[in-house]
């Protein structure tokens, strides 16, 4: 009997630990500082210009966020993704969720790939209600959490009134932020610079139909062989471990038609640790989780680690996560190369160096970091 009870004790104390630790690391996610950005692009038909920007300029925004420290830690980094005026009828009002706020970023840059404009019937203040009301957002003090929204018309039409809209946004924390495409005495007229007032947000006007200059360096094609090398270190598991890996290559690839300084922005992305694969790949899962291979069914593994033995397999596992860390050393090492002579090309250049929609978001963000106590690295 006494053994019993013994035994009962050790049971009790061994579960009430692992559950104090399932508990401590729950706490600890939710308790992390988040910054996030929830983009809002009007894909009607005069639109094109505005969606190639947001192609052009997805890396880089990431960059810039990934450069911002909270006491010295990494926030997380979600962004969210919607449409509006298009041709897509969401519930009458032509409001499209692409995304939620998501940590996946190659699906992010899937889904500005994907977008075709057409259509009209552009409701700001509906597409505005709908980001705050559906999406989830922080509620720790130092969270980030910014509305980006872009287009040329009105910004009063549709049912639900925008300054309405924006006075529930700011009661949740967020701030609205308003990109008008077209001059700014029409943005002031059409009420584009009275919604950013009102949702605690910046202001901008911008030529949608402006092409991104880039500036290629001698280290870009450097980058883009360090990439190359990267992707080989991804082992994708799980039922969608194939089709994500095809994706990533993919968004290279996306990347890469743009320019090659925009597919040595997204390789410098993968450096960081917001370029997270944990649902898929087995190195980063390892890193989360050291345990993972007792809990990942070996049919779930590509057909030629499915019968390693697990020292093999933790062994093979071990070595690209070394090598994975020694090419974005690399690429982290070049990028630096890469930023210095674009310093010195721009101080060589000349004329009026235009806003487009990445520096309306980046210049912003840096500054709404600096309000909230952010530190850049």
């Amino acid at each position: 009997m006494k053994r019993i009870i013994l035994f009962s004790f050790l049971f009790a104390a061994i579960f009430a630990t692992a559950m104090g630790n399932m508990v401590s690391e729950t706490a600890k996610k939710e308790n992390q500082t988040k910054i996030q950005v929830a983009i809002l692009l009007d894909t009607s038909g005069s639109m094109q210009g505005l969606i190639e920007q947001a192609k052009s300029r997805l890396w880089n925004i990431v960059n810039t966020l990934t450069t911002l420290k909270y006491n010295g830690k990494t926030p997380k980094i979600e962004i969210s993704l919607y449409e509006y005026g298009s041709y897509y009828r969401y519930k009458g009002d032509y409001i499209r969720q692409i995304t939620p706020l998501t940590t996946d970023l190659d699906r992010i840059s899937q889904e500005l790939f994907a977008l075709t404009t057409g259509g009209s019937e552009e409701y700001c203040g509906t597409v505005i209600h709908k980001a705050a009301d559906e999406l989830e957002w922080g509620n720790n003090e130092a969270d980030m959490k910014l509305i980006y929204i872009a287009g040329n018309e009105i910004f009063d039409q549709g049912e639900i009134r925008y300054k309405d809209a924006i006075a529930d946004a700011v009661k949740k924390g967020i701030s609205v932020n308003t990109i008008h495409c077209g001059d700014r005495t029409t943005g002031i007229h059409d009420y584009w610079q009275d919604a950013a007032v009102r949702g605690n947000g910046k202001f901008f006007n911008i030529d949608s139909d402006e092409r991104i200059r880039y500036i290629e360096t001698p280290f870009d094609a450097q980058i883009v062989l360090c990439n190359d090398r990267l992707n080989r270190t991804y082992v994708g598991y799980g039922h969608a471990g194939t089709a994500r890996k095809a994706n990533q290559v993919m968004q290279d690839q996306n990347a890469m038609s743009i320019s090659s300084a925009n597919y040595a922005e997204r390789a410098v992305s993968k450096t960081k640790e917001v370029y997270d694969n944990t649902s898929w790949d087995l190195v980063d899962r390892l890193k989360q989780d050291k345990d993972a291979l007792a809990k990942i069914s070996r049919n779930d593994l590509p057909a030629d680690l499915q019968q390693l033995s697990h020292d093999r397999l933790q062994a093979y596992a071990d070595s690209l996560a070394k090598e994975r860390a020694a090419i974005q050393r690399e690429i982290a090492r070049l990028d630096a190369k890469r930023k210095q002579y674009m310093e010195e090309q721009a101080k060589e250049g000349t004329g009026e160096k235009k806003e487009d929609l990445g520096k309306a978001i980046t210049s912003s963000i840096l500054e709404f970091a600096k309000a909230k106590g952010y530190t850049v690295e």
